[in-house]
């Protein structure tokens, strides 16, 4: 199973736009804690043994949240590397493979999306993605961006949302000649080998990317806990 998580945290956060001005966006409050507290919550309840977060704008922000904890932080300097050259520049400190990674920008309700993905992962595949039904998607702008057939592989279509948590081999990035790239480019070669494969998330998953998307997150988890 894996046992190691990479958290995205190293964004600019401009859709957040004055939200973002003096902090990183995983730092933004949503329901009385920062984003990426609800992200570690979950990884804290699944029990990863290493946690990385990468950081670059206001990164200090972010190392200095994780200064009492176990989380490594991997900081991206002079430039950002997009989430494929984030990882790959994380796998030292990834002492697991496969290893979860996951984005900071959204709020869950329902199973542990980590133990939903563990569960259904195998060992003959590369990468393994969450992907949210339109239906229980709340406050995402945009269609759906996924495909999935019945028997779990993935091609680009509308039918589901990708969640931002996926279960990836470390060898699908440490074989990327370049340092600056993003997971979608490892994503389409592995869609044509024909080797990507996806799961759809059975709770309720709010994308909280833009302003609009707190109130969004608030709403849904009042409303799950009624």
């Amino acid at each position: 199973m894996p046992d190691a998580v990479m958290l995205f945290a190293a964004g600019f956060g401009t859709r957040m736009r004055a939200l973002t001005q003096d902090r990183p966006k995983p730092l933004v409050q949503v329901a009385g804690r920062p984003l990426i507290d609800h992200a570690m919550a979950l990884v804290v309840d699944y029990g990863a043994h290493t946690v990385v977060a990468n950081a670059h704008y206001k990164a200090d922000q972010i190392v200095q949240h994780f200064a009492e904890s176990d989380v490594h932080v991997s900081v991206e300097h002079p430039d950002i590397l997009d989430t494929g050259g984030g990882l790959k520049a994380a796998l030292p400190m990834l002492d697991a493979d496969p290893v979860f990674t996951m984005n900071t920008d959204a709020v869950w309700y329902g199973p542990n999306p980590l133990r939903v993905l563990a569960d259904a992962w195998r060992d003959d595949m590369s990468a393994l993605l969450l992907c949210i039904p339109k239906a229980q998607a709340v406050g995402h702008i945009g269609s759906g961006d996924i495909d999935i057939a019945g028997d779990g592989r993935v091609s680009w279509g509308t039918g589901t949302i990708y969640s931002g948590v996926q279960i990836i081999r470390k060898d699908c990035v440490s074989d990327v000649a370049e340092n600056v790239f993003s997971l979608k480019a490892v994503w389409e070669d592995l869609v044509n080998q024909d080797a990507l494969h996806a799961v759809a998330y059975p709770g309720r998953w709010c994308d909280v990317g833009h302003p609009e998307g707190i109130a969004c997150a608030e709403a849904m988890l009042v409303d799950a806990d009624v």
